[in-house]
């Protein structure tokens, strides 16, 4: 299986199921984009790019349709 990280940025609103299944915020600013399969991604961001959320390829696009997700490599 190939791994794929690209380097992003957020720069709107990009919601994931948080803890205990609460909606919640990807924060503004930079992050990674990691590719692990054909139906994920995990978007990794902090200083220590210790916080990671997972989202579904369709709610990957939507973002950066939305402009809210730019990938910048």
């Amino acid at each position: 299986m190939a791994h794929t990280t690209r380097s992003g940025r957020i720069t709107g609103p990009v919601h994931y199921a948080g803890a205990g299944g609460r909606d919640a915020l990807i924060p503004l600013g930079p992050c990674l984009v990691e590719q692990l399969d054909g139906r994920s991604v995990d978007i990794v961001w902090g200083e220590s790019g210790d916080k990671t959320a997972a989202l579904s390829f369709e709610a990957l696009e939507a973002a950066e349709d939305r402009g809210h997700l730019v990938v910048l490599d």
